[in-house]
């Protein structure tokens, strides 16, 4: 496990730009209180994933000795077809949050057939308040895929000023299956088993009345990644970030109207909708089936664990 991944190179440190904060740090959520200020999820999966939500008191949240948190799936227990699916973890923030910036520090992201791993925020009453996916993929397939969820009515241009290749333009839940109007980043490194080779990276959103962006700076090109960003500084300055690698603008969506204030989740699914459709769990080279692979394979899960250092949030 690396546990190395949070540190920062000196020169990032030294070269640190003065520039005038546009938003200043609102929240910190780093160790231990992740456990105070996020709650756990542990309702029936609304993905219909083989999967088990549970509380703290499994032991599937820890601090690690370097004080990241890691939320995992089991990884030992074999299942009956009859039973209930694999003990994972999906937590969510006390707080919401309307126009801000969020930073997310991650050291590994779940890998493996049948995961399903997302770091997402998510207004009341869904799809009422939005979906932002800010890290969503599956089964080590692809690129990282950045997806706005919406009711009927925000669309978005085909062409804008961003890295990412676009996936889809009616952000509306009820059209396409689901699928909304997303993002594939291009950045190298950005998902699965290439993200946690190279220690992880930075995620970073900006979400404002205006427009929604997300950026991506992997760990082992640190020389990209903005100084502020580094070092979770006190004020950061968005502005100075080049090209975001997903931009969503309000040319024809009103985004104030279509996101309410939101909470930030983590989750670990396996299978369900989209990681367990039997065209995309076999097209990406996956064995047998997904739920077979989830009850008899436990040793299948042993990457299937976040490990984030921190997340800052700036308002």
């Amino acid at each position: 496990m690396k546990l190395f991944a949070s540190s920062v190179p000196l020169f990032v440190l030294l070269v640190h730009p003065v520039l005038a904060w546009k938003y200043s740090l609102a929240d910190t959520y780093q160790g231990s209180n992740f456990f105070s200020t996020f709650q756990f999820f542990t309702s029936a999966d609304p993905t219909h994933g083989r999967v088990h939500d549970v509380a703290r008191s499994k032991g599937l949240a820890t601090v690690s000795s370097g004080g990241n948190l890691i939320i995992r799936a089991d990884d030992s227990t074999q299942l009956s077809a009859g039973g209930p699916g694999r003990d994972s973890v999906r937590i969510m923030s006390n707080k919401k949050y309307d126009t801000h910036v969020s930073i997310y520090n991650v050291v590994h992201m779940p890998q493996g057939c049948g995961t399903w791993p997302a770091i997402w925020e998510n207004g009341d009453h869904w799809p009422a308040g939005g979906e932002i996916d800010i890290l969503e993929g599956v089964n080590d397939r692809g690129a990282n895929l950045v997806t706005l969820h919406t009711t009927p009515g925000c669309f978005m241009p085909g062409s804008r000023a961003m890295t990412g290749i676009h996936t889809g333009l009616d952000c509306n839940t009820a059209t396409n299956g689901n699928a909304g109007c997303g993002a594939h980043l291009t950045d190298s490194n950005n998902y699965g088993p290439a993200f946690n080779l190279n220690g992880g990276g930075w995620f970073a959103i900006e979400r404002t009345k205006s427009f929604v962006k997300v950026w991506f700076w992997g760990r082992s090109n640190s020389s990209s990644v903005p100084a502020e960003v580094a070092i979770g500084a006190n004020g950061i300055n968005s502005d100075n970030w080049g090209l975001p690698g997903a931009y969503f603008p309000n040319t024809n969506c009103d985004i104030g109207s279509h996101f309410g204030p939101a909470n930030i989740i983590i989750n670990i699914d396996l299978c369900g909708d989209w990681a367990g459709n039997p065209s995309v769990y076999s097209s990406s080279g996956c064995p047998g089936t997904c739920v077979d692979l989830v009850n008899h394979n436990p040793g299948a899960f042993s990457e299937a664990f976040f490990e984030i250092a921190w997340i800052k949030v700036y308002q």
